[in-house]
């Protein structure tokens, strides 16, 4: 007898190779998936524009890194003694403008020499709401705690919707490798200040609008992250505190049902030793010069050394 309902990601006859390169946008779902690729060794680059939510932003910021587009003084506004930017995660406001701008520029640096090696990009969607920043008639990606009052929130159309994810999929494959492969995720995390119900409607506003997308453009793909946690783990036990997020080791079920359908088996087992490694790293003696612990650290520098002579790339750098 079955007590609960599997959702499986389908496998994918292209793999995902240790030496791949993997970039990822979007919201905060993206970041822990991202946190275990890193943990993993593989090469990866997570939101240059920091945790973005909606599908019109998501596309502004793929567009910029597409083109190398610098921003400039004249797009950032003055708020609460920082210089931000409405594309931005509010981790890049800083107190002086060449700081906030050096470091979103570094951003858009990175993230478009990154891309044009790229061969897989994963997309979290979290949301069809947008805000529109009244003084400058502006669809912004967040809002920086600024009063509500300048600003006005409204659901992105569906025709918003489309054109938001055709215009990226357009830039990533003319700036990615030829056979790059376009994975689109819905964020199980539920927008519960939204409402409920509204929350409902804007991730089935996404799904939608995604699975149309993928239908009809090529090397695209759904990754069913948001059915695995609403269906599959439908339990609290999987949720942390706050009863939104899910916890680690729902997002572990979740990369190992991801790595089962696309990673290979060589970059399955690089992985797997990996982990192992890190959490091997994590063990502390109060006697470093105890002959046990330099023993343990000797055959752990040696399988260190084993997995670095798999990859090209640079692993275990803070080792």
């Amino acid at each position: 007898m079955k007590f609960r309902t599997e959702v499986d990601i389908p496998e994918s006859e292209k793999k995902i190779d240790v030496e791949d390169k993997i970039f990822s946008i979007g919201s905060c779902f993206a970041s822990e998936m991202t946190d275990l690729l890193e943990q993993g060794q593989l090469q990866t680059v997570n939101n240059p524009f920091g945790t973005i939510f909606n599908p019109f932003s998501i596309s502004n910021a793929v567009k910029r890194l597409h083109d190398s587009e610098f921003y400039t003084e004249d797009e950032l506004i003055a708020f609460n003694e920082e210089f931000i930017s409405l594309d931005h995660h509010s981790s890049f406001d800083r107190r002086y403008v060449h700081q906030t701008l050096d470091r979103i520029n570094a951003g858009i640096e990175v993230g478009n020499r990154f891309l044009q090696d790229a061969g897989w990009v994963i997309i979290t969607y979290g949301t069809s709401f947008i805000y529109e920043f009244i003084p400058k008639n502006k669809l912004v990606a967040n809002c920086h705690k600024i009063p509500q009052k300048f600003f006005e929130k409204r659901l992105l159309s569906h025709q918003e919707l489309a054109d938001s994810i055709y215009n990226t999929v357009l830039n990533l494959k003319d700036i990615c490798r030829d056979d790059v492969q376009i994975l689109f995720t819905v964020s199980p995390v539920r927008h519960t200040k939204d409402g409920m119900i509204e929350n409902q409607l804007s991730k089935s506003k996404l799904i939608t609008a995604v699975h149309e997308a993928v239908s009809q453009l090529e090397n695209c793909r759904y990754l069913p992250v948001y059915e695995i946690l609403m269906d599959d783990l439908r339990d609290y036990r999987f949720y942390k505190e706050d009863m939104i997020h899910p916890t680690p080791q729902a997002v572990s079920y979740i990369f190992d049902k991801f790595g089962e359908a696309y990673f290979s088996d060589e970059t399955k087992s690089f992985i797997r030793e990996n982990f192992k490694i890190n959490k091997a790293l994590e063990h502390r003696t109060e006697d470093e010069k105890d002959p046990k612990y330099i023993e343990f650290r000797e055959k752990l520098s040696q399988r260190i050394e084993a997995q670095r002579e798999k990859v090209r790339h640079k692993i275990f750098l803070n080792d």
